[in-house]
């Protein structure tokens, strides 16, 4: 009995000295190094089994494979724009956004163009059919890259009209993370493979197991048609995002169609992630006119709306669209509105959202009324009613599950992309957004803000305060285990 004891007690005594060790020996938050250890701690070998998944860091091959690549297409990017009319419209807000814009192209990788049309798509059905029509009327290449491409109803007609453009002769290349496409095999791909077309799963889902990494993941959605049009946002592929779901009922998401030059910003995001992803040279793209074509004359007044498009991943040092986020978010004088699926900011973030609010500014957040991921949504319910008692307005979605990831600033500028506002997507996915310097297209969303605002519940103590003791622990527990969620 004393043997068994003393025995537990070494056990207890190893395992507390390495969760220290294996949690602080490496540079990351102070938060999430507490969080871990919080894990390792009460979860004693089956805590170490977790962190060996997906507490460690991004591999050095993947960081190397991935920060190794060239830009193939900025030099013509740039061109395009050095020839774009020089004037501007009453809508464009770029030159009060310059500090902004500095900050995004410090390392001259995220330029800004001025000659772009956008329209936004906030429901599945009318965005795919839009997409669609896009993609029959492709001449030369399709490239798509999601998170989620699902094999399912949508999954498979997408695939389908894949399949049928690869047979008129187009290029067609898709990226995607297996992690989220539940499946979408290398089996069901095939059929496009066999008829010239190519699939690669994203760098840092190939070989999770033997590398030990599964928790870095592609989150962008972007699709470039003939290097002229484009599309980006919040939804991915499959049948949820049609509404097709029991379980979720309507989806709200927000997805932007680009025509311009900015396309061709998201042609070079996804030609550096197909590099990084390949498995041999000769399967990587390099310079070509059909990908980064040389827009004719004119079209270079096809619109009027400033936009730069950011893309962030762990293998960069500092949260880069973070903090950009943070730099947009500071230069609100009346209204910050925010739209998440998650709500698990970091204190920067919270720092920021307070502060606007204290300021004056009418700081208001809009979150789902349903999880999709359990403790994520408890932390969620923290986070909301925290910063409702420090003055933000927070707005629960009732109408379906609410996966819209946007920020509008004043009626000035704006973002749509994929990012949200938690930890994942502040440090550990790999996301794109596209900032828009415009007064119209800050107008619309806070427009579509407004209309889902009447299908909402404001959060307010009256409610909070019958919230359940359990639901409280719940609450608090997770919050505590925000920054590994």
């Amino acid at each position: 009995m004393f043997l068994q004891n003393d025995f537990t007690q070494l056990l207890w005594a190893i395992n507390t000295v390495l969760a220290f060790y294996v949690v602080f020996h490496r540079k990351r938050s102070v938060a999430t190094s507490w969080a871990w250890l919080i894990v390792l701690l009460i979860l004693p070998i089956i805590g170490f089994i977790l962190y060996g998944f997906l507490g460690r860091g991004l591999s050095q091959e993947n960081i190397f494979a991935i920060n190794k690549q060239k830009h193939i297409g900025l030099q013509r990017l740039n061109q395009i724009i050095s020839k774009t009319p020089k004037s501007t419209g009453a809508d464009d807000t770029s030159s009060q956004a310059q500090i902004l814009i500095d900050y995004f192209n410090y390392k001259k990788e995220a330029p800004l163009s001025k000659n772009n049309r956008v329209s936004l798509y906030t429901e599945g059905n009318d965005k795919f059919k839009h997409l669609f029509e896009d993609i029959e009327h492709a001449k030369e290449t399709i490239n798509v890259e999601y998170y989620s491409f699902m094999n399912d109803d949508l999954g498979n007609i997408f695939l389908d009209l894949l399949i049928k453009k690869a047979k008129q002769g187009v290029k067609v290349r898709v990226i995607y993370d297996p992690w989220g496409s539940p499946g979408a095999s290398e089996t069901w791909f095939k059929p496009l493979k066999d008829l010239g077309g190519e699939v690669v799963a994203f760098i840092t889902a190939q070989n999770m197991i033997r590398k030990y990494r599964m928790n870095y993941h592609l989150h962008r959605k972007v699709v470039v048609i003939d290097g002229k049009i484009s599309w980006t946002g919040g939804f991915n592929v499959g049948d949820q995002y049609i509404n097709h779901s029991k379980k979720f009922g309507f989806w709200r998401d927000t997805h932007v169609r680009i025509v311009g030059s900015a396309s061709l910003l998201l042609q070079e995001r996804f030609v550096l992630d197909w590099n990084a992803s390949v498995k041999n040279e000769q399967e990587a793209i390099t310079f070509n006119r059909q990908l980064f074509p040389k827009i004719r004359e004119d079209n270079l007044n096809e619109g009027r709306v400033a936009t730069q498009i950011i893309s962030d991943g762990p293998d960069r040092s500092l949260p880069y669209l973070r903090n950009g986020m943070i730099r947009m978010m500071l230069m609100a004088k009346k209204s910050l509105w925010i739209q998440t699926p998650y709500l698990v900011p970091d204190d920067p973030m919270i720092a920021t959202w307070v502060t606007a609010a204290h300021s004056g500014v009418d700081v208001r957040i809009m979150i789902p009324c349903m999880p999709d991921h359990p403790f994520i949504y408890r932390a969620t319910q923290w986070y909301a009613n925290y910063l409702m008692h420090e003055g933000v307005h927070i707005y629960i979605y009732n109408n379906g599950f609410l996966h819209a990831k946007t920020v509008m600033i004043d009626d000035k500028y704006c973002a749509v992309g994929s990012m949200n506002q938690d930890y994942r997507s502040y440090i550990l996915n790999f996301e794109a957004d596209a900032f828009f310097y415009n007064k119209k297209i800050t107008q619309q969303l806070k427009n579509s803000f407004n209309q889902d605002m009447k299908l909402c519940t404001e959060l307010t103590p009256d409610i909070t305060q019958h919230w359940s003791r359990w639901l409280r622990f719940k609450q608090a527990f997770s919050r505590l285990l925000s920054p590994i969620l």
